[in-house]
């Protein structure tokens, strides 16, 4: 007869095992205890590595964001790129005139304790700095001498040729200064347009050429159409004819060298001139302010949108900016149209003034500058 195992064995039995079963369970638990022990310190350490990484993030993003913004997320370079690519965009049409001569008119308004120099005055300062025009052409240097006035005896030098070379003396410094102003304003502006962000200086400087160019909406395409030299013949030319090689009443009275018309504020008025004539040529207290008015007005008025665009393409081809090209699109400038033009083109060529278009400006120094 075969032994039978009552239920109280069998609990004697699992009460005798019961403490080695407990203490296997109990010794699982602490292991499973002490990897989800070291669980969390895993993922508590990378929390906290994680933080140390992202917090300066963090901060720098709202150090430079919206709130604290140091810096402005520069789109131009890409908005720039984009309209040049659309050809059914609109590029230097709209102007706004509110600004386009406000730093013109603040600079001629300066005060100046300049005196009008005489013509053998001015002859014997070109050449005690050793300044000609003979050595101009051939050496491509010109001497930094900006005169305030033109001599009163322009009309009474009887000799044409030292007549035109005295004027041309007088004008070259000056066309080559402003010309030099806007190829810094141009350097800036194409170094902007080449950075991811810009600065709160950069962005204040743009605004101030958008409103000195009359750009509408910030377009920065417009912008550098429009902010870019004129041929230093070709200023030559329209100052010679303008004046009569510095001749004229207004040149001499209004430091006019270019006949610009304005409808208000000081002026001179024709002689002749009807009753009704409500227009007036411009006036400047200096030779210089005259210059960077003539440029303004090449560079922002409609009528010579044409001769902007002509710039322009000659600049995408990389070719010098021609004056006998240009000149072709100056035939809204008088109201002979293409006669004038004409003119304009025989006074470069036969005076020989593209010799100067190249022609570059040298450092004054101390002992000229207590000349001038």
């Amino acid at each position: 007869m075969q032994n039978k195992i009552t239920l109280l064995e069998i609990k004697k039995y699992l009460k005798k095992k019961g403490f080695v079963i407990f203490k296997q369970v109990k010794k699982k638990n602490i292991e499973k205890n002490s990897f989800n022990s070291l669980s969390r310190t895993f993922i508590s350490c990378l929390i906290i590595i994680s933080a140390f990484i992202i917090l300066p993030v963090v901060t720098d993003f709202f150090e430079k964001g919206v709130l604290a913004s140091k810096n402005f997320e520069n789109n131009s370079k890409n908005n720039f790129n984009k309209t040049l690519n659309n050809k059914n965009s609109k590029l230097d049409e709209d102007l706004n005139k509110t600004y386009l001569f406000e730093d013109i008119l603040q600079f001629d308004q300066q005060s100046t304790d300049a005196v009008r120099l005489s013509a053998s005055t001015i002859q014997e300062l070109f050449k005690s700095t050793n300044y000609n025009l003979e050595d101009v052409r051939k050496n491509k240097l010109v001497k930094p001498i900006s005169l305030t006035f033109l001599p009163e005896e322009m009309k009474q030098i009887e000799n044409v040729k030292k007549r035109k070379n005295l004027f041309i003396k007088i004008i070259l410094p000056l066309v080559i200064q402003e010309n030099n102003f806007i190829k810094m304003d141009r350097k800036k502006l194409f170094s902007i347009l080449n950075k991811s962000k810009n600065t709160k200086a950069q962005q204040k400087w743009l605004n101030s050429k958008f409103k000195q160019y009359g750009v509408v909406n910030n377009n920065l395409s417009t912008l550098k159409i429009r902010m870019d030299e004129t041929p230093i013949s070709m200023t030559i030319a329209q100052a010679a004819k303008e004046t009569g090689w510095g001749t004229s009443r207004f040149a001499q009275e209004g430091n006019a060298l270019f006949g610009q018309w304005t409808w208000s504020g000081e002026g001179i008025k024709p002689l002749g001139a009807e009753k009704d004539t409500k227009h007036k040529v411009m006036k400047f207290r200096v030779l210089q302010a005259s210059v960077k008015a003539y440029q303004r007005n090449l560079n922002t008025h409609s009528s010579y949108r044409n001769f902007r665009n002509a710039r322009a393409e000659l600049r995408d081809e990389g070719k010098k900016l021609d004056s006998m090209v240009l000149s072709e699109y100056l035939d809204k400038y008088a109201e002979t149209g293409k006669e004038y033009v004409k003119i304009l083109q025989k006074i470069i060529k036969q005076n020989s003034l593209t010799d100067f278009d190249d022609a570059k400006l040298l450092p004054l120094s101390i002992e000229l500058e207590s000349l001038i």
